[in-house]
């Protein structure tokens, strides 16, 4: 795809929602993406600040390749400005020169000699990067790896349609169910992240949500029920919600970390919309994935780690239903 478009003399970026329009020299809000000569140029194209070999659970996924390692990458920058921001060092750094130059190639060559089965643009927001994503799940392809997105849910949706065939799977923030919060606080939107997910959903990518509970920030019943509600309605009831817990960070190391009876309450919220597979983050607990038919447990972690696996072919090896996911 071409990731701008040229109007009135300046250049219209086209890889999130912001839809900055750039003139000569002018970096959009991520601080990484800039009209040179009125074309649009990525300032951290293979510019690699975090790199590391994680378990597909930690991103969180669940129904993806569970038990997997992933290779995990970021660069510096962000479109979201968000003040609790577990990676604020990198995602809200200007300094483009940072981390070590990387190309494509290495990166699948690496996730291969690491015994990863997909690649992770996670850390900071991935959609800023998409070109040098891009290139690299392209070639992850023909190496037999998947790719994954883990993004605040901004992508444009001419990225979007971009992405199908390229990227695979996706963990998605909805960080709030209030308008006002997103472009006040967090200096995005609500209304373009939830329609990501839609987009998402029904452009086939296999996509898992994520809410941080904010104590006194977006921790009220009648939002999570919005949450819940959106997610069962708007996506499906098969769409794993990642309830996590929050812990002080960046601009608010003085807000307490989320109860678990807080936890505990979302989860209950999720049951009542109709989700089947909700689980709890951050905390000390089990994850069981249930057969949404017989019951069953079919897979347990404890955190990142897969404890039992039981699945046949993905299915419930108790009744034979087929469990929503992305398998080995």
């Amino acid at each position: 795809m071409h990731y701008f478009r040229v109007e009135d003399e300046k250049i219209i970026c086209l890889l999130c929602q912001h839809y900055c329009k750039l003139k000569e020299g002018q970096v959009g809000i991520c601080g990484v993406n800039q009209n040179q000569n009125s074309i649009l140029k990525n300032l951290v194209y293979g510019r690699v600040v975090a790199l590391h070999v994680d378990p597909v659970e930690k991103k969180p996924l669940y129904h993806f390749l569970p038990g997997t390692l992933s290779l995990s990458l970021g660069t510096v920058g962000c479109n979201f400005r968000c003040p609790f921001c577990q990676n604020w060092q990198i995602s809200q750094s200007k300094d483009i020169a940072r981390g070590d130059l990387v190309s494509a190639e290495q990166v699948v060559a690496l996730a291969l000699e690491k015994g990863c089965k997909s690649i992770s643009f996670t850390y900071n927001e991935p959609t800023i990067f998409y070109p040098f994503a891009k290139e690299i799940a392209l070639r992850a392809k023909t190496k037999g790896l998947k790719s994954i997105f883990v993004s605040n849910g901004l992508e444009s949706a001419e990225v979007i349609e971009d992405m199908k065939g390229v990227i695979d799977g996706f963990n998605v923030d909805l960080k709030s169910f209030d308008p006002h919060y997103y472009k006040k606080t967090l200096k995005g939107s609500l209304s373009g992240v939830l329609e990501t997910l839609k987009r998402l959903k029904k452009g086939g990518f296999w996509v898992e949500v994520t809410t941080l509970i904010v104590p006194g920030s977006n921790d009220s019943r009648a939002e999570l029920q919005k949450i819940a509600s959106f997610i069962a309605n708007e996506m499906d009831i098969y769409t794993p919600w990642h309830i996590s817990a929050f812990h002080g960070d960046y601009k608010m190391q003085d807000t307490p970390r989320t109860s678990i009876e807080k936890l505990l309450e979302a989860k209950e919220i999720g049951e009542m919309a109709g989700l089947k597979y909700i689980y709890m983050g951050n905390v000390q607990t089990k994850a069981v994935t249930f057969c949404p038919h017989c019951k069953d447990g079919v897979m347990t972690r404890n955190r990142f780690e897969l404890l039992e696996y039981r699945l046949k072919d993905g299915t419930c090896p108790k009744c034979n239903r087929a469990i929503e996911g992305v398998w080995l």
